[in-house]
């Protein structure tokens, strides 16, 4: 991971014919601090920024995303129901690592 590096990930599901792709590239990538990343799957992909901040010993994840226009937000409508379930897999995942909030 590094500034105007690219990614591309894919999962899927057995009972699918084809796995679902996300691609784009790093716009900015700083060290436990900040990453900017486009989303690419579109011409209506959003730029998201996820910050990492110490907060009472404790680290701050915010994340945004910005999109292109209304239309483009509209058409995205109800990812944000996903990103609970996204954080508490993290969560759980920190635990197994050891990383977790003691």
């Amino acid at each position: 991971m590094r500034t105007g590096g690219s990614y591309r990930f894919e999962f899927g599901h057995p009972s699918s014919e084809k796995p679902v792709a996300f691609f784009g590239k790093y716009i900015e990538v700083i060290p436990n601090s900040r990453l900017v990343w486009t989303s690419e799957e579109s011409p209506d992909g959003s730029v998201t920024t996820v910050t990492f901040e110490e907060k009472d010993g404790k680290t701050l994840l915010v994340m945004s995303e910005r999109f292109p226009s209304k239309e483009a937000f509209d058409a995205n409508h109800g990812m944000e129901d996903a990103m609970p379930e996204t954080f508490a897999q993290l969560d759980e995942l920190l635990i197994a690592l050891g990383a977790g909030a003691r």
